[in-house]
């Protein structure tokens, strides 16, 4: 359904000046840092009708949400991320100074996801003129600590207004993902004893030990990929850092090494660190691997929303009519805040401008006009799904 012909159009130069100065404040997480972009976001929304709230989280942490009630109906959201991965170096440009070239805008967040969020707003804006479209509640929540551990969206999942349905806001390319990886990130300790390296044999090399375990977990991996998704593809098992010893003459006592799961939907966090936990007792008794799982840093489950829901149908619709060609409905192969609405009854998919080939990299970047195709879609999709 699309009111291309009858409504307000979006503002590209609008949605590009919402997106500089979203740019321009540091959301590097960590630390995160995000009331200055809640309190922007606040302020924008308010000055286009939405009843809107901050809600802290932690010192210098914040979730933003705005309301409107438009009669009776279901509750819809849209739902994205102000926090950002670390800029890091590589960049022609300053990260946090907006950049065009080329049709394209450059910046730290660009697509993930200060794009798809100056996107919600921009159809919120035209959502909140065009009231004699729709009925229902119209909320959009823009959230902290996303790219950690999806700590604003977990929050917000408990708290009222609870959605009945929800796009979150990633980099998509405009295209319809119904299903998303959940993530387990566990921090291994493989254990030792400490000698003196001129006397080895008198100690236990703990970056050996755990040599043996990451053996272990490559051969997992391989197991594990055998084992596909037909939308977000295998799962995985990968080793993604590593620290040990204590000086350079010392037999290390103590190495520390991050795991980085992948679950498909339909797989469980509590089976896949039971899964761990055997690996581990297995290493214990056949190799004498002293080791334990010290922490968990990432608990984030999978989410698919079925093809057939009318959620999905409608999107998929109304993304191909405003000239996406990309196939779809697809998966995205990383984590995102689906899976916390997800658990508590709401029916979601993921759609943004940009592509996820950029994000996370240097010079990371959203097609201009990505946004405003972005902005008629997020409203296309919240008219057909509240529909009087």
């Amino acid at each position: 359904m699309s009111l291309a012909n009858t409504a307000p159009a979006p503002d590209a130069a609008r949605l590009a000046h919402l997106l500089e100065r979203l740019v321009a404040i540091d959301t590097q997480n960590p630390p995160g840092r995000e009331t200055e972009a809640a309190a922007l976001l606040a302020s924008e929304l308010e000055a286009i009708g939405f009843a809107t709230e901050v809600r802290p989280l932690a010192e210098g942490r914040a979730n933003v949400v705005g309301r409107i009630d438009n009669g009776s109906g279901p509750s819809f959201a849209f739902n994205s991320h102000m926090d950002t991965v670390p800029a890091g170096g590589g960049w022609i440009t300053d990260p946090f100074r907006l950049a065009e070239r080329d049709g394209k805008l450059f910046g730290r967040g660009a697509c993930d996801a200060k794009g798809p969020i100056v996107a919600m707003v921009e159809a919120g804006r035209l959502l909140a003129s065009e009231r004699g479209s729709w009925r229902g509640t119209l909320v959009l929540m823009f959230v902290a600590d996303e790219e950690i551990n999806g700590g604003g969206s977990r929050a917000l999942a408990k708290q009222a207004p609870k959605p009945d349905l929800i796009v979150i806001g990633e980099p998509t390319n405009n295209a319809v993902f119904a299903a998303h990886k959940g993530c387990l990130r566990p921090l291994i300790r493989a254990k030792g004893k400490a000698a003196h390296s001129g006397r080895p044999e008198l100690g236990v090399n703990a970056i050996l030990a755990a040599s043996r375990l990451i053996t272990l977990f490559d051969a997992r991996d391989r197991e594990l990929r055998a084992e596909t998704h037909p939308l977000v593809g295998h799962a995985s098992l990968s080793v993604t850092r590593i620290e040990g010893g204590i000086a350079d003459n010392v037999v290390p006592d103590n190495c520390e090494f991050v795991l980085d799961r992948r679950l498909l939907p339909g797989e469980t966090l509590d089976a896949a660190l039971n899964d761990l936990n055997v690996m581990l007792t297995r290493a214990k008794r056949e190799q004498g691997v002293d080791a334990e799982i010290a922490a968990i840093r990432t608990n984030a489950g999978s989410a698919e929303t079925a093809l057939d829901d009318p959620l999905v149908r409608n999107a998929v619709a109304i993304s191909r009519a405003h000239g996406v060609t990309f196939p779809q409905p697809g998966g995205l192969t990383g984590g995102c805040d689906l899976v916390h609405f997800h658990d508590v009854g709401a029916v979601g998919i993921v759609l943004g401008p940009g592509s996820l080939d950029v994000a996370h990299q240097p010079d990371e970047y959203v097609p201009k006009d990505d946004l405003t195709r972005a902005a008629l879609i997020y409203r296309d999709i919240a008219v057909a799904m509240l529909r009087p």
